[in-house]
C-alpha cells in the first residue's frame, strides 16, 4: 500500500497517544471462586459467571465445526456461580461452575473481547480526515495480491473509509470482479452494474454532465448500498473532478460547535425518494445516524431527493437551520478533497460515511465513462478479520513448530 499527494495542503489525522506509564490490564484470580479483570486504570471487577459460561469453547458447549452455541444461554441458571477457580499453566484458567460444567479460559481471549468498545466490530477504527489530506490511499491493482497486500488495502479503507487503485484494466465489467474480491455485489434497479456517462433522458442527475454536490447515493433504499466503487474506463474530459468528504468529520465538526443542531439532525426522521418509470422507493433516516455508544453509524444525505415531515413550524425551523449549516459545511473546500480518476484507476468508498461528487465537465471535450457497482458493508470488514485470524493461526503453528 501506498500513498500519493492530492490536491490539498498537507497535514494528517493524528491517533491520540497511549501514556507510556499506563498499565496493562490483566486477567487474575481474585480468590478460589472468582476470576477478575484489572483494567489500565487499575479498577477491578469481578467477571460475571454468565458472561464466562456463555463462552466457554469446548465440545459439549459449542459445535467445534461452526463455532455456535449448543446451548441457550438464557436456560442457564440465572444464579449461576463459580464454584472453583484454578490457573493450571501462565494465562490459562480452569473453571468449575455451579452447574457442574467445566471449561478452560485463555487470558489473551478475554483480554481481547475486554478491549472491545460496546459497539467495536473489531476491525481498525475510523480515521477522521477533512480537506488537508494530503496523502491519498492508492494501491497498484494486482489480480492475485497476497494476503498482506490485500489486508493493507482493507486496513487503508476500513481508517479513512476509501481507496484508490491505479492500474486497473479497462475492460467493461471489470469493476465487477473486483467488487466480487471484497464483497457480495448489491444488484438495485440500476443493475448489477451501472454507466456513469452524460446520456439523454437520464433517470438520474448522474448520468448527466452537470456539478453534483457531496451526496451519500439511495438514502431512498432499506438497506442503503454500504459500499460503492467506481472504475474509470475512458476520461477526456478536463472537468469532472472526483469529490469526496468525510461526512463523520463534519458531522463531528457540528457537533463540537453547533451541539443542538447535530442533536436535531440526529432525531429527526427524513424522508428519502426516488422515481422512475419501473420504480418508486421510499426510506426515512435521520441525516445522521447514531449507534447506541452515540457516535456517527451512518450519513443519509441526498438534497435532491429528501422530504422532512410536516411538524410544527417551529421545529422546521430549527431544523432548516441545522440542515443548512450540516449542508455548507459538507460543500466546504476545507472538508472536501478532489482528484481527478484517469482511465485504469478505481475508487472504492464507505457510501455510509463519505459522500462523494464531482466537477462539471464539458462532454464535447470528449468521452468520460465510469462504471459503478456496490457491494454489502461486511464484506471489506469480514475478509480482514478472517485474513488477521489466518495470520495469527500462521504464527501459533510456526511457535509450536
Amino acid at each position: 500500500m501506498r500513498a500519493r499527494r492530492g490536491h490539498s495542503s498537507s497535514r494528517d489525522a493524528r491517533l491520540p497517544l497511549v501514556s507510556a506509564k499506563q498499565r496493562s490490564p490483566t486477567v487474575k484470580m481474585g480468590g478460589p471462586t472468582e476470576l477478575v479483570l484489572e483494567r489500565a486504570d487499575g479498577s477491578q471487577h469481578s467477571i460475571h459467571p454468565l458472561w464466562l459460561r456463555e463462552r466457554c469453547r469446548d465440545p459439549a458447549s459449542i459445535d467445534l465445526q461452526t463455532q455456535q452455541r449448543l446451548q441457550d444461554p438464557s436456560d442457564f441458571d440465572i444464579e449461576l456461580a463459580l464454584v472453583a477457580v484454578s490457573q493450571p499453566l501462565p494465562g490459562t484458567y480452569r473453571i468449575k461452575f455451579s452447574d457442574g460444567h467445566e471449561a478452560s479460559f485463555n487470558a489473551e481471549e478475554i483480554l481481547a473481547e475486554a478491549a472491545l468498545t460496546p459497539t467495536s466490530h473489531d476491525c481498525p477504527a475510523p480515521r477522521l480526515w477533512d480537506g488537508t489530506l494530503a496523502e491519498l490511499p492508492r494501491a497498484r491493482w494486482r489480480a492475485d495480491p497476497g494476503a498482506a497486500e490485500l489486508s493493507s488495502w482493507l486496513e487503508a479503507f476500513l481508517t479513512l473509509g476509501f481507496v484508490v487503485f491505479e492500474g486497473v484494466p479497462t475492460e467493461p465489467g471489470m469493476v465487477l470482479k473486483l467488487g466480487a474480491m471484497f464483497g457480495f455485489t448489491r444488484e438495485t434497479n440500476f443493475g448489477a452494474l451501472f454507466n456513469v456517462r452524460s446520456t439523454p433522458n437520464a433517470n438520474d442527475l448522474a448520468y448527466t454532465s452537470l456539478a453534483l454536490d457531496p451526496h451519500t447515493d439511495n438514502p431512498y433504499r432499506a438497506p442503503v448500498p454500504g459500499i460503492q466503487l467506481l472504475h474509470c474506463l475512458v476520461n477526456e474530459t478536463s472537468g469532472g473532478l472526483s469529490t469526496l468528504v468525510d461526512g463523520f468529520a463534519v458531522a463531528q465538526a457540528l457537533r463540537e460547535r453547533h451541539p443542538q443542531a447535530f442533536a436535531l439532525l440526529a432525531s429527526t426522521p427524513v424522508r428519502f425518494k426516488y422515481l422512475d418509470v419501473d420504480a418508486e422507493l421510499t426510506a426515512s433516516a435521520p441525516l445522521i445516524e447514531l449507534d447506541l455508544g452515540g457516535d456517527p453509524k451512518a450519513i443519509h444525505f441526498s438534497p435532491r431527493l429528501d422530504f422532512v415531515p410536516l411538524f410544527a413550524r417551529e421545529r422546521l425551523d430549527a431544523y432548516y437551520r441545522a440542515r443548512q449549516l450540516f449542508d455548507h459545511r459538507l460543500r466546504a473546500p476545507d472538508f472536501a478533497i478532489r482528484f481527478l480518476l484517469k482511465a485504469g484507476d478505481l475508487v472504492m468508498f464507505d457510501n455510509c460515511r463519505l459522500l462523494h461528487g464531482r466537477t462539471a465537465f464539458d462532454p464535447s471535450e470528449g468521452l468520460r465513462h465510469l462504471q459503478g457497482c456496490y457491494i454489502d458493508s461486511d464484506g471489506p470488514r469480514s475478509l480482514y478479520r478472517v485474513l488477521r485470524r489466518r495470520r495469527a493461526q500462521s504464527s501459533a503453528e510456526r511457535r509450536s513448530a
